[in-house]
């Protein structure tokens, strides 16, 4: 067992109910699997290494001991579409956290969850949830994976790493320390205002807005100018034409990416 990241989770503000494992095939697949068991909101997973990790679009996510890796469960208000504005409260929270840990760098959002140090993805963000009978969710599982020691080499796209960036002295335990109570302040926010505060907080750290961007969708791929999220969180892209697209569900592209 991980003694600097067990100590961590005994500082962690009392929403939290922690859970540590040394080693899980994926945090939030077990995790899953005690919300529909009846787990409380805020039973938090985390573990020293993953097995099977995965990321968007059933990615793998390589999950070597030194990362943090970590699952929250959550019990939202709302249907489908306003609980996923969570993957942007998550993307805030951990842009606030390494600014507090590193004050030098300059984490940045890439839509939709992605968070960047010079260009360089260092996190995966990944939501699932279960429909609640009748409407809305009925949890809502938020997975976490920080590179913090390592990161890929072989990913297919620019990614990082605490470390690699000079933050050596880090450790899982450490960033978990400040993500956790920037999670709480987040989602207080959001239930109590709604998105506009996450809204405006991401767009603050937005990479890209106002430049180029290439979106790729299932069917088509173009490029505009990515000027805006709109009220539920979708990408607002200017075209060619001076239009305005809606992009609810899609791939970006930077140009220095």
């Amino acid at each position: 067992m991980n003694a600097a990241v067990t100590d961590s989770l005994d500082g962690l503000p009392a929403f939290f109910r922690p859970v540590y494992i040394d080693s899980v095939t994926s945090t939030n697949d077990l995790l899953k699997q005690r919300a529909r068991m009846g787990e409380p909101e805020g039973t938090l997973i985390v573990a020293g290494e993953q097995r099977a990790g995965r990321g968007r679009s059933g990615r793998e996510w390589t999950s070597k001991p030194g990362n943090l890796y970590m699952s929250l469960l959550l019990r939202p208000k709302g249907d489908a579409a306003r609980v996923a504005q969570i993957s942007f409260l998550a993307a805030v929270a951990l842009s606030t956290a390494i600014i507090r840990i590193a004050p030098d760098l300059a984490p940045s959002h890439k839509w939709p969850n992605d968070v960047l140090i010079d260009g360089a993805k260092i996190s995966g963000i990944l939501l699932e949830s279960s429909a609640r009978s009748g409407g809305g969710v009925d949890w809502l599982v938020l997975g976490m994976g920080v590179n913090v020691a390592h990161h890929p080499t072989d990913a297919g796209q620019a990614v990082t790493s605490l470390h690699a960036h000079g933050v050596t002295e880090c450790k899982p335990g450490t960033l978990l320390g400040a993500l956790a109570p920037a999670l709480l302040h987040w989602l207080e926010v959001w239930r109590a205002d709604g998105f506009p505060p996450l809204r405006q907080a991401w767009l603050e750290r937005a990479a890209g807005l106002g430049g180029a961007v290439r979106v790729r969708l299932p069917r088509e791929e173009f490029t505009g100018t990515f000027r805006d999220l709109d009220d539920n969180g979708s990408l607002l892209v200017e075209q060619t034409d001076g239009t305005l697209r809606t992009i609810t569900a899609g791939e970006v592209f930077l140009p220095q990416l």
